[in-house]
């Protein structure tokens, strides 16, 4: 098959997914953000601020053209109706990005695309194998507040409640990484690497959860 093999990383806010990644890229493995490519693209894809500026008004975009982040997430986040408007724009335009991104990756073995909403979105559809990296709420909780220090405890415990639980996600992953700060994942994260490595096609291992 002459397209990489492409694996989904996801998990819930603050459970280190992102620290997962960056080691997989330290082992020469192309990483894609899918959460970083949607605000990129949001600022810069002509087409997409069009839309969004018709959907939400010319409001959603400060006077400098930069997405005004605030006022969005102001419309968004207690309203299902306006985030699922949000979505429909966005997810396709990174859908599309990430498309472009894979096809210039022929000659790796295999890719990452990290994402936060991978379920929600329903981007895991188009991946071979997800994983899911995983940490207690409280450990979770800790590590957003250290990282974003301007941020209240019942601001990251409401992010998290509008979230996928973590039963859910991990019932629907292939593997998971338990990232909780007792167990070492640098072990788990490098067998996982030559695992896919010695994959020569999607179906060359049955998916199983580990």
């Amino acid at each position: 098959m002459n397209r990489p093999l492409q694996i989904g990383v996801t998990g819930g806010i603050g459970s280190g997914k992102s620290l997962v990644c960056r080691i997989f890229s330290v082992l020469s493995v192309p990483v894609y953000n899918a959460d970083h490519q949607a605000r990129w693209l949001m600022n810069n894809d002509e087409p997409l601020k069009r839309r969004i500026k018709e959907t939400f008004g010319d409001e959603a975009f400060q006077t400098d053209g930069q997405i005004n982040r605030a006022y969005l997430a102001g419309r968004v986040f207690d309203n299902e109706v306006e985030l699922k408007k949000l979505n429909a724009l966005v997810h396709p335009a990174v859908g599309k990005d990430y498309a472009q991104w894979v096809s210039g990756k022929k000659d790796k073995s295999y890719v990452i695309k990290e994402a936060a909403l991978m379920f929600e979105s329903g981007s895991y559809k188009a991946l071979d194998y997800i994983i899911n990296v995983s940490a207690p709420v409280e450990v979770r909780i800790r590590r957003v507040l250290k990282r974003d220090p301007f941020r209240k405890r019942e601001e990251v415990e409401a992010i998290i409640d509008k979230q996928l639980s973590e039963d859910e996600r991990i019932r629907r992953s292939d593997f998971i990484i338990q990232n909780d700060d007792q167990e070492m994942i640098l072990p788990r994260i490098v067998g996982l690497h030559h695992h896919f490595l010695s994959l020569k096609n999607p179906g060359a291992s049955q998916k199983s959860n580990s």
